[in-house]
């Protein structure tokens, strides 16, 4: 195959929606899989609709938490991106890319060739007649078991073009029709409906007509929700259907059952392939209802975005985890109010979604929607304060300091030009924060502790006792690198006790986590090991993996110490992976432990013993890293 060659850098699959691209793309990833053993790595891009997403997504994909071909680099590995038609203006991007990774192989699904130095294209031809019959027989089967074949389905895949997306269609129609009549309706309606642009490949055409073969086989109220389910992107689920394409679950059903529509069992979401969405598009445009629609869908997820803030802001795995189920459709929703005439729209839905884009590790595109909100309307308001608080994290996610120091000042003046006392308290917890994690001169831990000290108090006053505790709780980290071990003790030893009093699980996970390090620091290893267990616990419970990674390279620093190098090791490279798979930085000190670690590790084993518990520890799954570090079965 191509992408075994090692002359063949880029490779692209090309033909028109339908053809298998796709299917083509993951058997041949799976065939070629260990050759390399960087990994096979897969970014989907039908939802996208920037091109400035291409790299990100990949880089997302790979876990790599700043540049993506640094993060690659000789690395022998193949990345897989599928559905590339849509953004080719970001197709000069892959030179670079392939000329920085000189390992690195490219397998592309795309409609048309990218036109790069060194693509070689694959044209993608329809199946085989008898796959094409074993296909029609397998979905006319799953739709009505007492189907039986005869010598038309043969024509019927025939006059299809042997098309895979074309045959799933036509079997779909066999619980109503018999094979005769299925022929019958396509030798009538293929010559009426190939009403594709005549600058489309043939291939393309047939298949638009299929789809519209299907299309007008449905009532009126079946192609009404069918193209307003088009305004979706990534699919939704049952409520959004309603709630913005006034879906009525009979007729939602019917387009489930006719392969226009399809379901995930595990998730209930429904979806689209892309190519019949792309139809379905059309219609909606043409329909005279689009704008109306589009609007009720940036309504529905800006209502989703605002009702889950509160809950993202105590870390709420189940309202993070929604978030990112539905993180195209927001993507969607914001680009249509970018659109439109409302700056606050597009200000309120990027002001409720930034500790979202944080949490998940989307900080550049974070920065970039709230970069472009802001300019929208700059006017000195609370959403816009909002905005800036929201920049400020951004920038430490990136780690520039610097820059988040220069926001989270401006949103403090600005909180307090309005009034607004939460968002005074709040500006200030960014403040110390920002002085406390910087790795330059902006360090100032006696400022920082100072910050958060009044930050603390302002909560107090407001009884926002969540927030309090946070601020005390970051006043124990900078009290113990000021160098007072004993006071910070104290300090993670009453936020353990208020955690738990009012129900903070991750801040009674953070403490104990300290309080296992300072057990570490007194030479009790096996209680640091039982409180940082403890912590890994409550933070597997929540799913804040990112916490997760950290407990890791925690752990690991104290099982070195207590003779344990092999499985210390193995936690590095765990932690490792597990932060490159989030696409989360490391922070400066955590870099640091570990590299204290890792020398202690050499200083037990030897290279070779060390490498090989590093490359271990990086194959685990995240489960199997996890159980490993509470001693559990692997």
């Amino acid at each position: 195959m191509l992408v075994m060659r090692d002359d063949v850098r880029l490779v692209t699959l090309t033909g028109p929606g339908g053809t298998g691209k796709t299917r083509l793309a993951l058997q041949a990833a799976a065939a070629t899989a260990d050759d390399y053993p960087g990994g096979v790595w897969w970014v989907p891009l039908a939802p996208l609709r920037d091109p400035a997403l291409v790299l990100e997504s990949a880089a997302k994909a790979l876990g790599a938490p700043g540049d993506l071909a640094e993060h690659i680099g000789d690395k022998r590995l193949l990345l897989v991106i599928d559905n590339f038609e849509h953004l080719v203006a970001a197709a000069p991007d892959l030179a670079p890319l392939l000329a920085r990774c000189p390992n690195l192989t490219l397998l592309v699904t795309s409609r048309e060739p990218l036109h790069l130095g060194g693509e070689h294209e694959y044209a993608v031809d329809p199946l085989a007649p008898a796959e094409a019959v074993e296909l029609f027989l397998t979905r006319a089967v799953a739709a009505r078991r007492d189907f039986v074949a005869n010598g038309e389905v043969a024509q019927i895949c025939e006059r299809l073009d042997h098309l895979p997306l074309a045959i799933e269609l036509a079997a779909a129609r066999v619980k109503v029709l018999s094979p005769g009549a299925l022929l019958q309706r396509l030798e009538q309606r293929l010559p009426l409906l190939a009403g594709g642009a005549r600058d489309l490949p043939e291939r393309q055409r047939t298949l638009r007509a299929t789809i519209e073969w299907s299309h007008e086989l449905l009532t009126p109220d079946e192609q009404r929700l069918f193209a307003r389910l088009a305004v979706f992107r990534g699919g939704c689920t049952l409520d959004a259907a309603e709630a913005v394409a006034d879906a009525d679950l009979d007729t939602l059903q019917s387009l489930v059952d006719k392969s226009l529509v399809r379901v995930r069992t595990d998730s209930g979401r429904f979806w689209m392939l892309e190519t019949i969405r792309e139809f379905a598009l059309e219609r909606l445009d043409a329909s005279g209802e689009a704008d109306e629609v589009r609007g009720r869908h940036a309504e529905h997820f800006l209502e989703l975005a605002e009702d889950a803030e509160p809950h993202v802001r105590t870390d709420s795995q189940v309202w993070v985890d929604r978030l990112e189920a539905e993180h195209d459709n927001l993507r969607a929703a914001l680009d249509h109010l970018q659109s439109g005439p409302s700056g606050q729209l597009v200000q309120r839905l990027a002001g409720a979604l930034w500790r979202f884009w944080y949490l998940h590790s989307h900080f550049s595109e974070g920065m970039r929607r709230l970069r472009t909100a802001m300019a929208r309307d700059p006017r000195p308001t609370a959403t816009y304060a909002k905005l800036l608080q929201g920049a400020c994290v951004m920038c430490q996610g990136l780690g520039d300091n610097v820059a988040g120091l220069r926001h989270a000042e401006e949103a403090l003046e600005l909180e307090r030009r309005l009034g607004h006392a939460w968002g005074v308290a709040y500006g200030s917890l960014l403040i110390g924060n920002c002085l406390s994690e910087a790795h330059d001169e902006t360090r100032n831990l006696r400022a920082a502790r100072e910050r958060l000290a009044e930050s603390a108090r302002l909560f107090h006053e407001l009884g926002d006792r969540h927030y309090e505790l946070i601020a005390t709780h970051n006043q124990g980290w900078i009290i113990q690198d000021l160098g007072d071990a004993a006071d910070a003790k104290r300090v993670h030893e009453a936020t353990l006790v208020i955690a738990r009093e009012i129900g903070n699980h991750a801040i009674e996970g953070e403490s104990l986590a300290q309080l296992g390090m300072a057990a570490r620091d007194e030479g009790r290893l096996d209680d640091a090991v039982d409180l940082l267990r403890a912590s890994i616990r409550i933070d597997v419970r929540l799913g804040l993996r990112s916490n997760i990674a950290v407990q890791l390279g925690r752990l690991s620093s104290v099982l070195v110490r207590r003779g344990d190098a092999e499985t210390a090791a193995r936690l590095i490279g765990g932690s490792d992976a597990m932060r490159e798979r989030l696409g989360a930085a490391i922070a400066w000190w955590a870099a640091e432990r570990n590299a204290e670690t890792l020398g202690m590790i050499r200083s037990v084993l030897d290279p070779e013993a060390t490498d090989r518990a590093l490359r271990d520890g990086r194959a685990l799954h995240p489960e199997q890293a996890v159980a490993l570090a509470l001693g559990e079965p692997q």
